[in-house]
């Protein structure tokens, strides 16, 4: 029994107060759901840590997104950009498509030689031309011994693979991480396959690209059930991104 009331009117007054906390939310309430909602339907980016941060920080300058929240010198690994909605996810060039694929990332930015060398559930709507690089067959040009399988270092296995096939070379592979100009001067491979920018490396190295493999610059990739569920908000990402 409530002080000075009869439980007949307590249970009224009871009830009028649940149907009026029903009807209308507490502001704590009602904030929460927009909280959901709006984290619902926030475009999440996953984007590599290093030189493609100052193109990729330009070409959504025009979409609103203020440069200072990519190119921040410090060790954030979340950042959001409280103009657009956008969240940005900094990692290791590596780890971008798994957080797509999985995800964790509506869309990443990624070196296109990831994802030739492992195979990933995504679609690559955009090429953006930027971090544009090559990767190449190096070494030292000298005469090859006859009969004697070609040993080729890198840690692009699948693509090296695939290009001495399509030339029809057998090769002993051998996988390395880093350094991998050492390779060819320590008698550990004949040949490597990496990534070159300017070639400055090789040369100082002494050696020099022999043959070009493919073209490599970053590209846009995107979680297909993203694309289809957010895709009113991606095209005005993905249109920015084209036009720059």
């Amino acid at each position: 029994m409530l002080e000075g009331k009869t439980v007949g009117e307590a249970k009224q007054m009871s009830g009028r107060a649940s149907k009026s906390s029903r009807t209308t939310p507490e502001p704590r309430q009602a904030a929460s759901t927009a909280a959901v909602v709006q984290h619902s339907e926030r475009i999440v980016v996953a984007i590599p840590k290093g030189r493609v941060l100052k193109p990729l920080a330009a070409r959504l300058a025009p979409l609103g997104v203020n440069r200072d929240v990519l190119l921040a010198d410090d060790r954030t690994l979340v950042r959001d950009d409280p103009h657009t909605g956008l969240r940005f996810l900094l990692l290791k060039p590596d780890d971008v498509p798994t957080y797509v694929e999985y995800g964790a990332a509506d869309l990443g930015i990624v070196g296109r030689d990831i994802l030739m060398e492992r195979e990933y559930d995504l679609y690559a709507p955009l090429d953006l031309g930027i971090g544009v690089c090559r990767m190449v067959v190096a070494g030292k040009r000298q005469e090859r011994v006859p009969g004697r399988t070609l040993r080729v270092a890198t840690k692009f296995t699948n693509i090296a693979s695939r290009y001495f096939l399509s030339k029809g070379q057998q090769i002993d592979l051998v996988y390395v991480q880093g350094s991998v100009e050492l390779a060819p001067l320590t008698g550990l491979a004949d040949v490597i396959v990496d990534l070159v920018e300017s070639g400055e490396t090789l040369r100082q190295n002494g050696l020099e690209e022999l043959d070009l493999v493919c073209s490599i610059s970053s590209v846009v990739v995107a979680n297909r059930v993203a694309l289809k569920l957010k895709r009113a908000r991606i095209a005005p990402l993905l249109s920015a991104l084209r036009k720059g």
